[in-house]
C-alpha cells in the first residue's frame, strides 16, 4: 500500500505541477493578479522594482534552510513551533522598543512552552516584512465618503484621505529599509546576551508574581528549578551557548509579489531560488487559488511555505496545493496553517489531515486561532475574544489526539505592547475597555500578558498529553 501511494502522489504531481526548472521569478504575471494593488504609475513601479533589485538580500539562504531542516523536526514531533507578531506591521508604530518588546514576549512563550513539550522550539516572528494585508472588500466608507481600502503600509496609507490611499510603489523602498533595521536589531537581540534564557526566566517570574496568575506561579517555579539545577551541574550561558543565545527567524505573507519578485535571487551554494525579504513566507486563504499568482511565485522558491487553510478549502484543492508546493515531499517544506474558528474545528480539520494522511505527505500542522475568531463587539471595536481563541487551540489538540496526527504548532497574532484589543485573559480586557489602547491598524491583537497567559495554557496541554493525564483546558473557557 505505501508503494502504490507513493506512485500515484508521483504521477499525481507529475500531471499537476510544471517542473521546477520551467519556473521564472517572474510567471506569476501571466496568472490571475488578486488583492494586490492596480498601480497608477507603471514607470514609477519599474524604478522601485529595478531599485529593490539591486538591494542586498534581508535573509540568508542557508538560514532558510536550517529553518526549513527544523521545521522537518516539527512534523515528526521532535520540535515545537511558535510563530508569532503583528497582524500589519507599521511605519508609524515602528521603534526599537516595539520590536525588542515583542522579541521578549516570543522568548517567555518559548520557554514555557519547551517546558510543556518537552522539546525545542522554533521561534518564527511575524516581522520583518508583514506589511501587506489582504482584505475584504476593496473600497470602504466613512461619513457616506468611499474610498480604497488601506493595504498595509507597504501599499498605502492609513489615513482615510483620497491621496493617501492611492497605491505607492516607494512604499515597498520603506518596508524594506524598515525591514532591515528590525532583522539587525533581531540578530543583535538573539546572539548579544538579551536572549539569555536565566533572564527570559526571571521575567516569567514576573509575570506569575501578580495575584491574577496564580495559578502558572507551579510552573514557573519548575522552570526556575530547573534551571537552578542546570547552574548547579556547571550548565550555564558561559558554558553553554544555546543558553544565551536562540534562532529567531522572521515570516511574512507573500502578498505583494511585485516586492517579493525584486528580492528573489538564484542561490549560489545550491543553485536554487531565494525568497531573500524573509525566511518563511505564506499564501494566505484568500490568494490560495491552484492556478493564481501567489501560488505560482512560492512553488519555485527553496524557502519554507506556509499555507493557510479556511473552512472553504476542498479536499481536491489540498490535495493539488500539497503537490504544487512541495512536489518532492521535503520535510519542513510546507507548513499548513488551520484557521477555522473555535467550535468549526472538529468539523473541517479531520477531513484535511485523513487527506494528508492517505497522501502520504510531509507537512507541518499549526494552529491560527485569530483568523476565524474575529467579532464585532457592542462598542463597535473588532476584537478576539481570549476564551474563543483558547478553545480553537484546544480543539486543534483534540483532533490531532484523536487522528493520530503530530499537532506541531501554534501561531498568534500578538504583540509585546500592552494593547486592550483583544477581550479576556487573566488581567480581564472588557468591551468597555477596548477604546482605552486600541493600536492596531488592521486585526486585534493578543497583548504582552494573553500572550504568555495563552503559552502557560497550551503548555499545560502538552504536558497533559504527553503524559495522558486529563488535559486542564477542559475546564477552561
Amino acid at each position: 500500500m505505501p508503494q502504490m501511494q507513493e506512485t500515484a502522489r508521483n504521477a499525481a504531481a507529475a500531471v499537476q505541477n510544471a517542473p521546477a526548472t520551467d519556473w521564472q521569478r517572474d510567471g506569476w504575471r501571466a496568472r490571475p493578479r488578486i488583492q494586490m494593488p492596480d498601480y497608477p504609475d507603471a514607470d514609477a513601479v519599474r524604478q522601485a522594482e529595478a531599485q529593490l533589485s539591486r538591494f542586498p538580500l534581508l535573509i540568508f539562504a542557508g538560514e532558510a534552510r536550517r529553518l526549513k531542516s527544523q521545521l522537518g523536526e516539527v512534523a515528526r514531533g521532535e520540535r515545537f513551533l511558535l510563530q508569532g507578531g503583528d497582524c500589519a506591521e507599521s511605519f508609524a508604530e515602528f521603534g526599537s522598543d516595539n520590536i525588542r518588546d515583542t522579541f521578549k514576549v516570543m522568548l517567555q512563550m518559548a520557554i514555557v512552552l519547551t517546558w510543556g513539550a518537552q522539546m525545542p522550539v522554533v521561534k518564527v516572528g511575524r516581522m520583518a516584512g508583514q506589511f501587506a494585508k489582504p482584505r475584504s472588500a476593496g473600497t470602504e466608507t466613512i461619513g457616506g465618503v468611499e474610498l480604497p481600502s488601506y493595504r498595509g503600509d507597504i501599499i498605502n496609507g492609513f489615513d482615510f484621505t483620497p491621496e493617501a490611499r492611492v497605491p505607492d510603489p516607494q512604499r515597498m523602498l520603506a518596508a524594506y529599509t524598515q525591514a532591515a533595521a528590525t532583522l539587525n536589531l533581531l540578530r543583535a537581540f538573539s546572539t548579544g546576551g538579551y536572549a539569555d534564557m536565566h533572564r527570559v526566566q526571571s521575567w516569567i517570574a514576573d509575570f506569575t508574581g501578580g495575584p491574577e496568575a496564580v495559578r502558572y506561579r507551579e510552573v514557573a517555579e519548575r522552570i526556575s528549578d530547573a534551571m537552578a539545577f542546570m547552574a548547579a551541574a556547571g550548565v550555564t550561558s558561559a558554558t553553554a551557548r544555546d543558553l544565551a543565545t536562540v534562532d529567531f527567524y522572521t515570516s511574512h505573507e507573500a502578498l505583494l509579489l511585485e516586492y517579493e519578485e525584486a528580492l528573489c535571487r538564484i542561490d549560489s551554494t545550491t543553485g536554487l531560488p531565494l525568497a531573500g525579504s524573509g525566511h518563511m513566507l505564506w499564501i494566505g486563504d484568500r490568494t490560495r487559488q491552484v492556478d493564481g499568482a501567489h501560488v505560482e511565485f512560492c512553488r519555485g522558491v527553496q524557502n519554507p511555505i506556509g499555507l493557510k487553510c479556511g473552512p472553504s478549502i476542498t479536499d481536491d484543492d489540498l490535495k493539488a496545493l500539497i503537490w504544487k508546493l512541495n512536489p518532492e515531499n521535503e520535510p519542513g517544506r510546507l507548513t499548513l496553517i488551520a484557521r477555522f474558528g473555535a467550535g468549526s474545528v472538529g468539523e473541517h480539520l479531520p477531513r484535511l489531515v485523513r487527506v494528508v494522511q492517505a497522501e502520504g505527505a510531509n507537512v507541518v500542522w499549526t494552529c491560527d486561532p485569530m483568523h476565524g475568531n474575529t467579532i464585532k463587539s457592542a462598542s463597535g471595536y473588532k476584537t478576539r475574544p481570549f476564551d474563543s481563541v483558547l478553545r480553537e487551540v484546544r480543539e486543534f489538540f483534540a483532533v490531532h489526539a484523536a487522528e493520530g496526527t503530530v499537532p506541531g504548532g501554534v501561531h498568534f497574532e500578538m504583540t509585546g505592547q500592552d494593547v486592550t484589543e483583544c477581550t479576556g485573559g487573566v488581567r480581564a480586557v472588557t468591551d468597555e475597555d477596548l477604546s482605552s489602547r486600541y493600536h492596531t491598524a488592521c486585526d486585534p491583537r493578543l497583548n504582552a500578558s494573553q500572550s504568555l497567559e495563552l503559552a502557560f495554557l497550551v503548555a499545560e496541554e502538552l504536558r497533559a498529553r504527553r503524559t495522558s493525564a486529563p488535559s486542564t483546558l477542559r475546564d477552561v473557557g
